[in-house]
């Protein structure tokens, strides 16, 4: 009898597993520029089909084509199959029309730090999508509760912050909103351990924590390069070895994009009015000579196709 009981309950299990798992069938993905693409590669890989959205066919083309060789690279480093690329790829299935996410239960837009556009996506999703569809914004900074302001289903809204680059890095910061509801917050929860995401629970600030955080620490080793206090080489090599860092703060605003960093601070000194988020010279100067990091191969270093320093 106690071993009935014990096959019963694992087959109760078995069936609740699978009953979760239908919650995350289809996710869709609006925006496949860096971020957008290793969002799609993580809920690919963890198994589940993504409806990726771009505003036309060239945007569309340059983002699944740039999933395509990001997973190349990873495939070059050993971190990745031929079979696990192929897997991805078969997942992911690019639209140019937002209309083909109504059947999705979760949508994800991951566009510009734009708080108008980002609003005209929901608004658009929810004309034509689930009214009980739960939309995660990959926002930065931006407030949700803004956000909500243009959604039908306000409690329905939620924050999802990534960190660059999403298949790496274990960490997620799920934001709520002054009215995201403990319903949405619970099924994200779930969904970040769905694709393999630890999920820390964050209530609506600028900046929420890592990039609060973060941001004062590489705007201080701008400074102290654009003082001469010592070479970028030397102020990362002392940050990494003295902190055990991956990697040191100027190669980190790299990898990042300058033009995001500075996009940020300038988002967080306006809502803070707070020195230490006022950006730092150097760093105005390179993103308006276009040099935005490991994306176009130059910003505080430079870089190969691979985004390997040179």
């Amino acid at each position: 009898m106690a071993e009935k009981l014990r096959f019963e309950d694992l087959q109760s299990q078995i069936i609740t597993k699978r009953r979760g798992d239908d919650r995350f069938r289809k996710v869709g993905i609006i925006g496949m520029g860096v971020m957008g693409q290793g969002i799609a590669e993580t809920v690919a890989g963890a198994g589940i089909d993504v409806i990726a959205i771009e505003k036309d066919e060239v945007h569309l083309k340059a983002g699944l084509d740039g999933l395509g060789k990001a997973m190349d690279l990873e495939i070059k480093r050993w971190g990745k199959t031929a079979a696990e690329k192929r897997a991805v790829l078969s997942r992911v299935k690019g639209s140019v029309l937002i209309a083909d996410l109504k059947n999705c239960d979760i949508v994800i837009e991951a566009v510009d730090e734009d708080l108008a556009l980002k609003r005209t996506i929901i608004s658009s999703f929810y004309a034509v999508g689930k009214q009980d569809a739960v939309v995660i914004s990959n926002t930065a900074t931006l407030s949700l509760t803004k956000l909500a302001q243009s959604s039908k289903r306000p409690d329905r809204l939620i924050g999802m912050h990534f960190l660059n680059p999403v298949p790496h890095v274990p960490l997620v910061e799920v934001v709520r909103g002054m009215k995201t509801s403990d319903e949405t917050y619970a099924l994200v929860q779930a969904f970040a351990k769905r694709i393999g995401k630890t999920p820390v629970e964050v209530f609506e600030y600028p900046g929420f924590i890592t990039i609060r955080v973060i941001l004062p620490m590489l705007n201080e080793a701008m400074h102290a390069l654009m003082e001469g206090i010592a070479t970028a080489d030397d102020i990362d090599t002392a940050m990494r070895l003295g902190y055990n860092m991956q990697a040191g703060p100027l190669e980190m605003a790299d990898g990042m994009g300058l033009d995001e960093v500075l996009s940020m601070m300038e988002t967080l000194w306006h809502e803070l009015g707070e020195p230490r988020y006022r950006p730092c010279p150097l760093l105005r100067r390179l993103v308006r000579e276009g040099k935005h990091g490991k994306k176009t191969m130059e910003g505080i270093f430079k870089y190969n196709e691979d985004g390997k320093r040179i």
